[in-house]
C-alpha cells in the first residue's frame, strides 16, 4: 500500500519565519561569501518588516507575538559578517 505523508510547513521555527519577514522587507540581506545576514540598517524597512508580523502572524501566533520575535531576530543580527575582514563583504 502507498503511504503519503504529509508535507512539512515550509517554515518550521518562528526565528525562520520572523528571518523571511525581515528579508521580504528588505531589512536584512546574506553575506554573498559567506552566507550570514546581515542589518541594512534601514529603518523604513525595519518599519515594514514589523508592520508586516503584526499584520500577518504565522497561524496560532498573535500579532504581538509576531512582533515581538521579528525585533528579537532583528537585534540578534548585526550590520558586518563575522568571518568578512575589515568589513570586505
Amino acid at each position: 500500500m502507498l503511504m503519503t505523508r504529509d508535507r512539512r510547513p515550509a517554515i518550521r521555527t518562528m526565528r525562520g519565519w520572523a528571518i523571511h519577514v525581515l528579508q521580504e522587507a528588505g531589512a536584512i540581506f546574506e553575506c554573498e561569501e559567506h552566507g550570514w545576514a546581515r542589518d541594512r540598517a534601514d529603518p523604513h524597512a525595519h518599519a515594514r518588516a514589523i508592520d508586516l508580523a503584526r499584520l500577518n502572524p504565522p497561524a496560532g501566533v498573535s500579532a504581538d507575538e509576531a512582533t515581538a520575535e521579528v525585533r528579537e531576530v532583528l537585534e540578534s543580527i548585526g550590520d558586518t559578517c563575522p568571518e568578512c575582514r575589515d568589513g570586505d563583504c
